[in-house]
Protein backbone atom coordinates (compact mmCIF):
# COMPACT_ATOMS: atom_id res chain seq x y z
CA UNK A 1 0.00 0.00 0.00
CA UNK A 2 1.10 3.43 -0.63
CA UNK A 3 1.23 6.35 1.24
CA UNK A 4 -0.18 8.48 -0.98
CA UNK A 5 -4.36 9.05 -0.99
CA UNK A 6 -4.21 9.33 -4.35
CA UNK A 7 -2.73 6.15 -5.44
CA UNK A 8 -3.47 3.71 -2.48
CA UNK A 9 -1.63 0.83 -4.74
CA UNK A 10 0.70 2.48 -6.98
CA UNK A 11 0.35 4.12 -9.81
CA UNK A 12 -0.01 2.20 -12.96
CA UNK A 13 3.49 0.37 -14.09
CA UNK A 14 2.46 -2.10 -17.25
CA UNK A 15 4.44 -5.00 -17.26
CA UNK A 16 7.93 -5.49 -19.14
CA UNK A 17 6.02 -8.44 -21.38
CA UNK A 18 2.55 -9.75 -21.77
CA UNK A 19 1.62 -13.26 -21.53
CA UNK A 20 -1.07 -15.79 -21.43
CA UNK A 21 -1.13 -15.66 -17.92
CA UNK A 22 -0.98 -12.43 -17.14
CA UNK A 23 -4.17 -11.81 -19.44
CA UNK A 24 -6.04 -14.70 -17.39
CA UNK A 25 -5.04 -12.47 -14.08
CA UNK A 26 -6.19 -9.00 -15.56
CA UNK A 27 -9.53 -10.72 -16.91
CA UNK A 28 -10.26 -12.20 -13.71
CA UNK A 29 -9.43 -9.01 -11.51
CA UNK A 30 -11.63 -6.79 -14.20
CA UNK A 31 -14.17 -10.02 -13.57
CA UNK A 32 -13.78 -9.34 -9.54
CA UNK A 33 -14.52 -5.62 -9.74
CA UNK A 34 -18.58 -5.10 -9.40
CA UNK A 35 -17.87 -7.91 -6.66
CA UNK A 36 -15.59 -6.39 -4.65
CA UNK A 37 -16.85 -2.63 -4.95
CA UNK A 38 -20.23 -4.09 -3.34
CA UNK A 39 -18.29 -5.21 -0.56
CA UNK A 40 -15.89 -1.81 -0.03
CA UNK A 41 -19.45 0.24 0.22
CA UNK A 42 -21.46 -2.39 2.20
CA UNK A 43 -23.07 -0.81 4.77
CA UNK A 44 -22.19 2.47 4.60
CA UNK A 45 -24.79 5.26 4.96
CA UNK A 46 -26.02 8.38 2.88
CA UNK A 47 -23.32 10.49 4.98
CA UNK A 48 -20.33 7.99 4.23
CA UNK A 49 -20.99 7.87 0.65
CA UNK A 50 -20.53 11.72 0.57
CA UNK A 51 -17.29 11.87 1.97
CA UNK A 52 -14.51 12.28 0.34
CA UNK A 53 -11.81 9.38 -0.26
CA UNK A 54 -9.16 12.51 0.22
CA UNK A 55 -8.98 15.97 0.55
CA UNK A 56 -10.08 17.63 -2.72
CA UNK A 57 -11.02 14.13 -3.73
CA UNK A 58 -14.37 12.61 -4.86
CA UNK A 59 -16.70 11.58 -2.93
CA UNK A 60 -16.78 7.11 -2.35
CA UNK A 61 -20.46 7.83 -3.83
CA UNK A 62 -18.60 9.64 -7.19
CA UNK A 63 -16.23 7.35 -7.09
CA UNK A 64 -18.81 4.32 -7.54
CA UNK A 65 -20.40 6.22 -10.24
CA UNK A 66 -16.65 6.90 -12.05
CA UNK A 67 -16.03 3.07 -11.97
CA UNK A 68 -19.00 2.37 -15.27
CA UNK A 69 -18.37 5.79 -16.62
CA UNK A 70 -14.84 5.05 -17.22
CA UNK A 71 -15.31 1.21 -17.90
CA UNK A 72 -18.07 1.81 -20.46
CA UNK A 73 -15.62 4.31 -22.51
CA UNK A 74 -12.68 1.17 -22.24
CA UNK A 75 -15.39 -1.46 -23.19
CA UNK A 76 -16.16 0.63 -26.31
CA UNK A 77 -12.85 1.79 -27.54
CA UNK A 78 -11.75 -2.35 -27.08
CA UNK A 79 -14.13 -2.85 -29.73
CA UNK A 80 -13.50 -0.44 -31.83
CA UNK A 81 -9.81 -1.47 -31.75
CA UNK A 82 -11.04 -4.94 -32.45
CA UNK A 83 -13.34 -3.55 -35.72
CA UNK A 84 -11.13 -1.06 -37.21
CA UNK A 85 -7.32 -0.46 -37.58
CA UNK A 86 -6.26 1.66 -34.80
CA UNK A 87 -8.94 4.54 -34.41
CA UNK A 88 -8.60 7.65 -32.78
CA UNK A 89 -10.67 7.04 -29.45
CA UNK A 90 -12.43 10.13 -27.93
CA UNK A 91 -10.88 11.35 -24.20
CA UNK A 92 -13.65 12.49 -21.85
CA UNK A 93 -13.21 14.71 -19.17
CA UNK A 94 -13.79 12.06 -16.49
CA UNK A 95 -13.71 15.08 -13.41
CA UNK A 96 -16.54 16.87 -15.56
CA UNK A 97 -18.84 13.52 -15.20
CA UNK A 98 -17.96 13.84 -11.75
CA UNK A 99 -19.85 16.72 -11.59
CA UNK A 100 -23.09 15.88 -12.44
CA UNK A 101 -26.03 15.82 -10.36
CA UNK A 102 -26.14 11.88 -11.20
CA UNK A 103 -22.55 11.24 -9.96
CA UNK A 104 -22.64 13.84 -7.29
CA UNK A 105 -26.03 12.83 -5.78
CA UNK A 106 -27.64 9.60 -7.61
CA UNK A 107 -28.40 6.13 -6.37
CA UNK A 108 -25.43 4.07 -5.94
CA UNK A 109 -27.24 0.81 -6.95
CA UNK A 110 -27.86 2.01 -10.50
CA UNK A 111 -24.23 2.38 -11.09
CA UNK A 112 -23.70 -1.13 -9.23
CA UNK A 113 -26.37 -2.91 -11.75
CA UNK A 114 -24.89 -0.80 -15.01
CA UNK A 115 -21.40 -1.65 -13.57
CA UNK A 116 -22.20 -5.54 -13.30
CA UNK A 117 -23.83 -5.55 -16.37
CA UNK A 118 -20.89 -3.92 -18.51
CA UNK A 119 -18.59 -6.04 -16.63
CA UNK A 120 -20.32 -9.47 -17.61
CA UNK A 121 -20.43 -8.23 -21.30
CA UNK A 122 -16.88 -6.96 -21.04
CA UNK A 123 -15.28 -10.05 -19.72
CA UNK A 124 -17.08 -12.25 -22.00
CA UNK A 125 -15.40 -10.82 -25.32
CA UNK A 126 -12.31 -10.56 -23.58
CA UNK A 127 -12.91 -14.23 -23.04
CA UNK A 128 -13.42 -14.81 -26.26
CA UNK A 129 -10.18 -12.87 -27.80
CA UNK A 130 -7.91 -14.44 -29.69
CA UNK A 131 -4.41 -14.14 -28.42
CA UNK A 132 -3.62 -11.81 -31.56
CA UNK A 133 -6.52 -9.79 -30.78
CA UNK A 134 -4.38 -8.52 -27.27
CA UNK A 135 -2.12 -6.67 -29.76
CA UNK A 136 -4.48 -4.63 -31.60
CA UNK A 137 -4.51 -0.80 -30.82
CA UNK A 138 -5.78 2.13 -30.62
CA UNK A 139 -4.53 6.04 -30.52
CA UNK A 140 -5.91 8.18 -27.75
CA UNK A 141 -5.23 12.07 -28.22
CA UNK A 142 -3.59 12.13 -24.93
CA UNK A 143 -1.33 9.34 -24.03
CA UNK A 144 -0.65 8.17 -27.76
CA UNK A 145 -0.73 4.53 -29.04
CA UNK A 146 -1.85 1.51 -26.90
CA UNK A 147 -2.25 -1.91 -27.27
CA UNK A 148 -5.09 -4.01 -25.81
CA UNK A 149 -2.92 -5.72 -23.54
CA UNK A 150 -1.84 -2.68 -22.18
CA UNK A 151 -5.43 -1.19 -22.17
CA UNK A 152 -7.06 -4.36 -19.85
CA UNK A 153 -3.75 -4.69 -17.46
CA UNK A 154 -4.92 -0.63 -16.81
CA UNK A 155 -8.31 -1.43 -16.18
CA UNK A 156 -7.56 -4.45 -14.08
CA UNK A 157 -5.70 -1.87 -12.12
CA UNK A 158 -7.97 1.15 -12.53
CA UNK A 159 -10.61 -1.22 -10.98
CA UNK A 160 -8.36 -2.24 -7.51
CA UNK A 161 -7.06 1.41 -7.70
CA UNK A 162 -10.57 3.09 -7.44
CA UNK A 163 -11.85 -0.45 -4.67
CA UNK A 164 -8.66 0.96 -2.50
CA UNK A 165 -9.69 4.54 -2.29
CA UNK A 166 -12.89 3.55 -0.52
CA UNK A 167 -11.44 0.60 1.53
CA UNK A 168 -8.48 2.78 2.77
CA UNK A 169 -10.59 5.72 3.57
CA UNK A 170 -13.34 3.07 5.79
CA UNK A 171 -9.81 1.91 7.41
CA UNK A 172 -8.61 5.33 8.42
CA UNK A 173 -12.47 6.29 9.15
CA UNK A 174 -12.69 3.30 11.82
CA UNK A 175 -15.78 2.87 9.54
Amino acid sequence: MSADLRYPIGKFEPPVQYTPELRRQYIAQIEAVPAELRKAIAGLSEKQLDTPYRPEGWTVRQVVHHLPDSHMNSYIRIKLALTENEPLVKTYEESLWAEFPDAKHGDIAVSLSLLEALHNRWVALLKSMKPEDFSRTWRHPESGVSTLDRAIAHYAWHGRHHIAHITSLRKRMGW
